[in-house]
């Protein structure tokens, strides 16, 4: 396809970009060297500049080596956003070593699967999840268990009173096994010193980011230290006006997922910015942190903007510092745009990536022509292709739709040990994302349909088949499908069709109460609903599409009799 997309550029975005032949530690120490007293991270109130968080991330690498992990090692980081993720990642990449991000939402299940696949011997996890480590580790291969409070990176007045009051409270009170190792005990240990060189080339891997599969399995997409370092990049120079050292970002996106490690860890602290750490999105701490801490970039997924456009109290806090706003993971509404926009004075565009992407390929310009409905342009040295779907060697011409396939620099390695989903999804260079779309004349693409049955919920990708499959457990369930039907506050919201064996009796709280149990709370159904049994095809294959026009129906007949 010709790149009819790079008329549409606004002014000062490069159609090509030179990356930096260094690793991600090196990039990232380029820029504390170079902005030593600029403020890094701020979290809770405590500030550290860049030199303070290099010192901390070299005696984290320097620790690492002491407890034996080489290059080429995994290490998890099973962290929220705060302080300790960045001295672990980077102390991590320093040496060599493999970050596995682990969701800290995850339950013991879950867990298991991502520590195994990965092959992880090295965990840096938090006091509240302590146990639940301890319990599966005769289960996995983990022989280093790094533990943090998050109380570790609390300024002095705010450190106590968590201790009296909330620590007992939250599960952070916990005594280690004489084995295990403290977070703050291995700083100190390493305080001043710098790990032992090791040569780390941007081809060699630094990341196993897990994502769903369509199959319900999850895949470690493997990022080498070149994609990450490419699309952080990309992302600062889509920002035509970024001023390197001086923009302060908004870092409520989780780092652990692909979205928030690119725009809100890796591109802020590249470029001698400022990042506003939140563990989550809480709509009060967030209006209260803009408030204060002024920033000027803030990406983030619709439900965000939403909560913020609707917040009772938004005319008591001053949010017009915000001057641009990257919104992914799901579709942006323009009403939600229109309103954002208004609120702040700023720029909210709509973009898109997948995590095999590192993972951002496109977004709307932020001050030139921005296309409702659309995901926007092609970043720099990203090239696209529409294909049909049957073959997926015949590339279709312009406004056809098809499977929307993408190369560039940011585009992974493959997926860790699954050779055939790897050759389904890489071919000749090209990454084939399973979103069916079209592209216009001028090269905006738009994403016609999703990948199979996932479900975009509160920004969250959530595969049916991941919480069937739990359903599936249950003593008296013969049958189950999950769906998502349309909501106006998540994008989607997960639906179980549940069929019940002959004779037993269920309720929707039970079933409820089962997936709280063996899920991640994302992933928990919101609804339940009792059936004789699901559409299905011939060979006996659960229909979640009839399932989810039945719904549309009913929703078109409910908003007919209002």
């Amino acid at each position: 396809m010709e790149k009819v997309w790079l008329k549409n550029y606004e002014p000062g975005v490069p159609h090509t970009i030179d990356y930096p032949k260094v690793s991600l530690y090196q990039m990232f120490k380029q820029a504390a060297e170079r902005y030593a007293s600029n403020p890094a991270v701020s979290f809770m109130g405590r500030v550290l500049t860049y030199r303070e968080l290099l010192a901390q991330v070299d005696a984290f690498a320097a620790a690492l080596q002491g407890l034996g992990v080489k290059k080429g090692d995994r290490v998890a980081i099973h962290l929220p956003n705060c302080i300790q993720f960045p001295i672990a990642y980077y102390g991590a990449l320093a040496i060599g070593a493999i970050v596995v991000p682990c969701n800290p939402m995850y339950v013991a299940r879950e867990l298991s699967y991502q520590l195994n696949d990965s092959g992880a011997e090295t965990i840096v996890t938090m006091t509240r999840f302590y146990n639940t480590i301890k319990e599966i580790q005769p289960q996995t291969g983990l022989k280093n268990i790094i533990v943090t409070n998050i109380k570790d990176f609390f300024p002095g007045m705010l450190r106590f009173l968590y201790t009296v009051a909330k620590e007992k409270k939250e599960g952070d009170r916990v005594k280690l096994a004489p084995e295990d190792h403290s977070f703050l005990d291995l700083l100190k240990a390493r305080k001043g010193e710098s790990p032992k060189p090791v040569e780390v080339l941007p081809e060699d891997r630094a990341l196993f980011m897990y994502t769903g599969g369509s199959t319900g399995v999850s895949k470690g997409a493997v990022l080498q230290h070149r994609n990450l370092l490419a699309n952080a990049m990309q992302v600062r120079y889509w920002c035509s006006d970024l001023q390197e050292g001086k923009e302060i970002v908004l870092a409520v996106l989780p780092f652990f997922h692909s979205y928030g490690m690119t725009t809100a860890l890796n591109m802020p602290l590249f470029f001698g910015c400022k990042a506003v750490l939140l563990p989550r999105f809480v709509l009060e701490d967030v209006l209260k942190t803009i408030d204060k801490e002024k920033p000027t970039l803030f990406p983030g997924v619709p439900t965000m903007y939403v909560a913020i456009n609707n917040a009772p109290n938004l005319h008591k806090h001053d949010i017009k510092s915000i001057r641009i706003c990257i919104s992914g993971a799901a579709p942006l509404p323009v009403e939600v745009q229109k309103q954002f926009e208004a609120n702040t004075g700023g720029k909210l565009v709509e973009g898109y990536g997948l995590s095999e992407a590192s993972p951002v390929t496109h977004c709307n310009p932020i001050y030139g022509k921005n296309v409702i409905g659309s995901i926007g342009l092609p970043f720099p040295d990203t090239e696209i292709k529409i294909v049909d779907v049957e073959t997926g060697e015949r590339e279709l011409p312009v406004g056809e739709v098809g499977e929307l396939c993408i190369r560039g620099p940011q585009v992974m390695e493959g997926y860790h040990n699954m050779p055939e989903e790897t050759k389904n999804s890489l071919r000749d260079g090209w990454l084939y994302t399973g979103d069916i779309a079209k592209v216009d004349e001028e090269g905006y693409t738009y994403i016609v349909d999703r990948k199979k049955d996932m479900v975009i919920a509160g920004g969250y990708n959530i595969y049916p088949r991941d919480i069937e499959e739990v359903l599936f457990t249950h003593p008296k369930i013969l049958e189950a499908a999950v769906a998502g039907i349309k909501d106006p506050y998540r994008g989607e919201t997960l639906k179980a069709y549940v069929v019940v064996k002959e004779g037993e009796k269920l309720t929707e709280e039970e079933v409820i109460e089962f997936c709280k149990a063996n899920l991640a709370a994302y992933k928990v159904p919101k609804l339940v609903e009792f059936r004789d049994e699901l559409p299905k095809t011939m060979v006996g294959k659960i229909l979640r599409r009839v399932l989810r026009e039945e719904e549309e129906k009913k929703a078109a007949q409910q908003a007919g009799q209002q």
